[in-house]
C-alpha cells in the first residue's frame, strides 16, 4: 500500500488596514497627518495586489476605499491670510 501526502496550498491576500481615528470636528483640530508622498512612500513597502480596508472603532466598523471617495480642496496659508489682512 502506498502513501500519498497531499499538501493544501491556500492562496492568501495580503490585507492592509488602516486604523482611522476621530481627533476633531474640523482639520484644524488634527494634530498631524501625511502627505501623498509619504502615503505612497508607505504603501510602497506592501503587495500592490493587497486591498486595504479602513478600520473603525477598534474594529467595530470597516470600510473600503474606492476612486469616488476622494476629494481634493484647497486652503490658504496662514501667511497668506496674515497678509491678506495687513492689507485692508
Amino acid at each position: 500500500m502506498t502513501s500519498s501526502t497531499t499538501t493544501n496550498h491556500y492562496n492568501m491576500q495580503s490585507i492592509i488596514y488602516l486604523n482611522a481615528s476621530r481627533e476633531g470636528y474640523g482639520i484644524d483640530q488634527v494634530i498631524s497627518t501625511m502627505t501623498v508622498g509619504d502615503l505612497i512612500n508607505h504603501l510602497s513597502q506592501y503587495d500592490e495586489d493587497s486591498l486595504i480596508y479602513l478600520r473603525h472603532d477598534g474594529g467595530y466598523t470597516y470600510g473600503g476605499i474606492t476612486d469616488n471617495q476622494f476629494q481634493e480642496d484647497w486652503i490658504e496659508d496662514e501667511e497668506d491670510e496674515m497678509e491678506d489682512y495687513e492689507d485692508q
